[in-house]
């Protein structure tokens, strides 16, 4: 398994190094379900930090690949907008009305409104409710996995609790909570040929029953003040509430299913994948889990389970001595900017105790930095305690099957042995 990852890797160097610039193409899919991105972000850092490509499936875009710059364009919301009416937040275009866009994909000041409806669930004091619940459920979840036997880790650990996790925040039916992270994977699926769903309308018929529950429980309780879930908070603001648009709304709610789930979903099986290349980090832990501090800013480093966040610009404007024109497409590359070797000493190695391990850009920067980011780190870190506690060794034995994604970088199935 290893050598075959070695392989892979040192064939994409090689094709990296002899592709022109003028055709790097780095949002190219394959790249992430095959683990071979590295070397073209490599030489763009490198060589062309700020590039330009003419013409993809997705049409021209920039791609702003170190770290300064990638905190340029995230701090300048009036130069380079989330605006859903100019593009929205992904590299595929998304044009629509603001009155049905989540509030990521909203300049300010709708974007602000909206945000502080959510804020109190992701305050200190929240964070303190919800550690006990989330420290049981994982000790729950981790004490009914089988002891030398495979299984997936992903669906077992991963997908459960942060299934657990969204259905307690939206105060959502605890027996249906597997539907929230089946419709993320719906909503990130690429339509068209070799994914699940030949077309965007067989994806939105997939995502029928999850938006028809959640019309119905917004109904429910739009009128009933006083509820203190996420869409309790949504339903009952007027900055969300949107009268009289029953799908209009639907925007946040997915934002944050997403957001929700893919976050620490994700970034669970890439601690693993990590302590199976630096099992020495994994017995250091286990010796002193007070490490754990500075391991889980560095697990969400490593993993950057958003890879990228796409902005329009407003106005022509000059970026790393390039000239972007208003309108361009400008692509935050956070899975590259993250092993910038210029702002992240040796980053290309997993380090749990780094002298500054927050320094990264996996929860974004300025006004749209992740509103959840206590919350992910909170749920890492409690459940790779109580993983420490219980298991001396948890091995990968197979090959991890990758999200068909360039958005997010996550997991869809890897299978494991827990040493017994």
């Amino acid at each position: 398994m290893a050598d075959d990852a070695s392989q892979r890797l040192q064939t994409a160097r090689e094709r990296a190094e002899a592709t022109p610039l003028d055709q790097f193409h780095v949002a190219d899919v394959e790249h992430f379900t095959t683990d071979t991105l590295w070397p073209w972000f490599e030489r763009l850092r490198r060589e062309d930090p700020v590039h330009h490509c003419a013409a993809s499936e997705y049409g021209p875009y920039w791609s702003v690949t170190k770290f300064q710059d990638i905190v340029t364009v995230d701090s300048d919301h009036e130069t380079f907008s989330s605006s859903s009416e100019l593009g929205g937040i992904v590299i595929t275009d998304g044009f629509e009305p603001n009155q049905s866009s989540s509030f990521i994909a909203l300049d300010p000041p709708v974007h602000d409104a909206q945000r502080r409806v959510v804020m109190p669930m992701f305050s200190t004091g929240g964070m303190a409710a919800l550690e006990p619940l989330i420290r049981e459920r994982a000790g729950a979840i981790l004490d009914e996995l089988p002891v030398g036997e495979t299984f997936d880790f992903v669906d077992r650990v991963s997908v459960e609790l942060t299934s657990q996790m969204l259905a307690t925040l939206f105060d959502f039916p605890f027996e249906e909570r597997r539907l929230l992270p089946q419709a993320s994977d719906i909503i990130l699926a690429r339509p068209g040929e070799g994914g699940a769903y030949g077309s965007d309308a067989e994806r939105q018929a997939a995502l029928m029953p999850y938006f028809e529950r959640f019309v119905g429980l917004w109904e429910a309780r739009k009128d009933k003040p006083g509820g203190q879930d996420l869409l309790s908070l949504l339903a009952g603001a007027a900055a969300t509430r949107k009268e009289g648009q029953p799908f209009g709304y639907m925007g946040n709610v997915v934002l944050l299913t997403v957001a929700g789930s893919d976050t620490t979903r994700h970034s669970i099986t890439g601690a693993l994948m990590a302590f199976q290349d630096y099992p020495d980090a994994y017995d250091r832990l286990r010796a002193d889990p007070t490490l754990l501090d500075s391991a889980v800013p560095e697990i969400i480093r490593w993993q950057t389970p958003v890879a990228h966040m796409r902005r329009t610009a407003t106005r022509d404007v000059e970026l790393g001595g390039k000239p972007i024109r208003k309108g361009d497409r400008v692509i935050m590359w956070y899975v590259s900017g993250n092993r910038d070797a210029e702002v992240i000493p040796d980053p290309d190695r997993f380090i749990i105790d780094r002298e500054r391990p927050r320094q990264h850009v996996g929860f974004g920067f300025g006004i749209h930095r992740c509103v959840g980011n206590r919350l992910a780190e909170m749920q890492l870190k409690v459940v790779w305690e109580e993983i420490l506690k219980r298991f001396e060794r948890i091995e990968v034995i197979g090959a991890p099957r990758r999200l068909n994604s360039n958005f997010v970088k996550g997991y869809e199935a890897l299978p494991v042995r827990i040493v017994a």
